[in-house]
This record gives C-alpha cells, sequence and structure tokens, in this order.
C-alpha cells in the first residue's frame, strides 16, 4: 500500500506532541511493510528527498509534484493546516482521505468536513464526543465516513529511566502553565524546579534563584536531560486534548499534577493528582505532600501502573487496521 501524507513540516526529533505522534503513526506502517512518503509544504531548506525512519520525506525544492504523488497513492493523509488541501487532491483523483486530529478547536472538526474524509482519527475517547457534537450542530458539514480514536503512542521503554529531585514543567508557554511554574518557585523556595522551553511558543523566562532554564529537549533526549532529572511533573496547562508528556513522565513513576482539562483527566486517569490552575495554594499543598516519601511513592506506583494500562500495541494495531481497510477499496 502507498500512503502519501501532506504536513507543513516533518521534524519529529524536534517537533511537539502532533508531530511526534503523526511520525510515531506513519512509522508503524513503515514497519508494517507499507510505503510512506511525506510531502512538505513549506520550505525547509533541503533540496533532495531523505528518510527518517523509513518514512520518505519530500521537501518543496524537490520540485516532485504533490497532485501526481496523491494520484499515485492509495491513501493521502494530513494533518492541522495542510487538510483543506489535501481534501481536494484526494477528492480529485478518488483517493481515501484520513485526518489526524490533534485538537478539539472549531477549525479541525470544520477541515475534517472540507470535503469527503474517508477516517477522522481522534487522540481521545473526550475528543470523539466533541466532534460528534459539533458534527451534530453542523449538519451542513460533511461528516467523516469512519472514526477511529488513537491515544498518542508511548513506548514505555523510550522513556523510562530513575526519577530526580526536581519539579519540573515542560513548554513554558503562558497556555502550558510558564507562568504558574514562576509563582509556584518564588512561594517554595526550598524546592528545585527544571523550567524546559518548548518547541512551541513564546516562553515565560523568569529569574529565580531556585529554577534552572534549560532549553527544548527533542523528545528522543527527554529521559536523559529531563526526566532523570524530575521528581514530580506539573502540568498548569490552559488547555490539553490528551497530554503526552505527561504520560512519558509516568513511564519512570514520576507522580504528575495537572489541572483537570478533560484531555488530562482521560490521560492521567486515576493516577493524575488534579489541582485547578489559579489555586496557587492548592498547587502549593499538592506538590508538598510529595515531599513525603511514602505519599510519593504511592503516587509513583500509580502512575506506572496507568502506563501499563496506556500500552500503545492495541491503539497502533488499530490504526494499522483501519489504513489498510481503506487501502483495499
Amino acid at each position: 500500500m502507498r500512503v502519501l501524507a501532506r504536513f507543513h513540516a516533518y521534524v519529529p526529533e524536534h517537533g511537539g506532541g502532533a508531530e511526534v505522534m503523526a511520525h510515531t503513526l506513519l512509522r508503524e506502517l513503515v514497519a508494517r511493510g507499507h510505503q510512506v512518503r511525506v510531502w512538505l509544504s513549506q520550505h525547509n531548506g533541503r533540496r533532495e528527498p531523505y528518510r527518517v525512519d523509513g518514512v520518505e520525506v519530500i521537501p518543496v525544492k524537490a520540485r516532485q509534484d504533490f497532485l501526481r504523488l496523491a494520484r499515485d497513492s492509495d491513501v493521502v493523509v494530513s494533518h492541522l493546516e495542510n487538510v483543506r488541501a489535501a481534501a481536494a487532491a484526494a477528492r480529485g483523483w478518488g483517493r481515501p482521505l484520513v485526518v489526524l486530529c490533534h485538537n478539539t478547536f472549531p477549525a479541525t472538526f470544520s477541515a475534517v468536513g472540507s470535503g469527503t474524509t474517508a477516517l477522522a482519527v481522534y487522540n481521545s475517547q473526550w475528543m470523539a464526543a466533541e466532534a460528534e457534537e459539533w458534527f451534530e450542530a453542523h449538519p451542513r458539514q460533511p461528516r467523516p465516513l469512519a472514526s477511529v480514536v488513537v491515544r498518542p503512542p508511548v513506548r514505555a521503554a523510550d522513556y523510562r529511566t530513575t526519577p530526580g529531585d526536581h519539579i519540573t514543567l515542560v513548554n513554558l508557554h503562558k497556555p502550558k502553565g510558564g507562568d504558574v511554574l514562576w509563582r509556584l518557585a518564588e512561594r517554595m523556595p526550598g524546592h528545585r524546579f527544571l523550567a524546559v522551553k518548548g518547541a512551541y511558543g513564546e516562553q515565560i523566562v523568569g529569574q529565580a534563584p531556585n529554577v534552572e532554564v534549560v532549553e527544548h529537549v527533542p523528545p528522543a533526549q527527554m529521559a536523559e536531560r529531563v526526566y532523570a532529572r524530575t521528581r514530580v511533573l506539573i502540568m498548569p496547562s490552559e488547555y490539553e486534548s490528551w497530554g503526552r508528556v505527561g504520560v512519558e513522565a509516568m513511564a519512570s513513576g514520576i507522580p504528575v499534577v495537572a489541572t483537570p482539562t478533560p484531555g488530562l483527566c482521560e490521560s492521567l486517569g486515576e493516577a493524575g493528582i488534579f489541582v485547578e490552575r489559579d489555586d496557587l495554594d492548592g498547587w502549593v499543598a499538592a506538590l508538598t505532600a510529595l515531599d513525603d516519601a511514602e505519599a510519593w511513592q504511592a503516587a509513583s506506583k500509580q502512575a506506572k501502573a496507568r502506563v501499563r494500562q496506556l500500552d500503545p500495541a492495541a491503539d497502533l494495531a488499530r490504526w494499522v487496521e483501519a489504513v489498510e481497510r481503506l487501502g483495499r477499496r
């Protein structure tokens, strides 16, 4: 089966959760013996096609026509800002379109309904429910012919390490809680904080004697450079459709304190320790409680159990089977 993806960029070694998930899904298709190409819609400075874990990446400067590639493919995949263009090409050549959905914003569901989407891939049950409500409220928008829930796959072995002694936030963008981190550091001068810059968004970088700021860390280096230094991960996010970083941390038994967004509640499950974003006293209390060794061990045990529940094998198999069904049509 020949699969063609149209993406804005393809830098899974440096990207955020959406890029990492997309690459994991495409890499799984390659592992099952399928040919996968990614056509880039943005210049990345490269001219010749190259490979990333078996996925062929075609830069804009390679001058390979996307419409021709779509004609010669069995399935077209896209996400984010490229969906509408990919949908037009897939519709023109009668090829099934797969849309990877990474959030519940109206623009995402609108793009899914912009053409005949053969398969919508949602990253959580709550996203699937939100999509159903959106399509019910917009009856003129074409629904996807099929949908599947594939939770962002995290292989625990890729992130497992011995936890450290810092309270860590990954991505200092305000919607991710960059402002909360600095307020907590001021309230908790006896605790050490690790502030890891994110792959996107304006980063809130302050100064405090108990906070160490580090530059963005590529996904493959997170275990060694971040989780090995982390005792507790905080996720004071305004919004998370899932929350991959929390699952990565839990692979090492690192407790996660987070805001109760629908995505984080679903991903962290009973292992999550939830505090409302603006309840600074609540954050201080939750983090202080984890100073107790027995409390930390109990939370760590729950984190490891949750990661076992989230083993990605079934999700990846569900993904491959859904795409293969389209390719056989």
